[in-house]
């Protein structure tokens, strides 16, 4: 679980190129959380940031095991993440 009284971090908060591990999910939207992991999303997955489109950053491709995946800035917002390296 993750410690909400601390602000985590999310794949939205990724820089071009940053690596980072998945750590969680924003358990508030069950449905989407279901959806995530659907797609193949799971703790401990390394995903890296690869481009950011021309509108406020949206939508966002990520490389999630090898795979190419594309996500809206909400969705990226219920990943949560550890940063490579921190």
């Amino acid at each position: 679980m993750i410690d909400t009284a601390i602000a985590p971090i999310t794949l939205r908060d990724l820089a071009k190129n940053e690596r980072a591990v998945v750590c969680g999910f924003d358990e508030r939207d069950a449905d989407l959380v279901v959806r995530l992991r659907e797609i193949g999303f799971a703790e401990g997955d390394p995903v890296q940031a690869l481009h950011f489109g021309i509108v406020q950053r949206n939508p966002m491709t990520v490389r999630l095991n090898g795979t190419l995946i594309a996500l809206r800035s909400a969705e990226a917002r219920s990943v949560f993440i550890k940063k490579e390296g921190v």
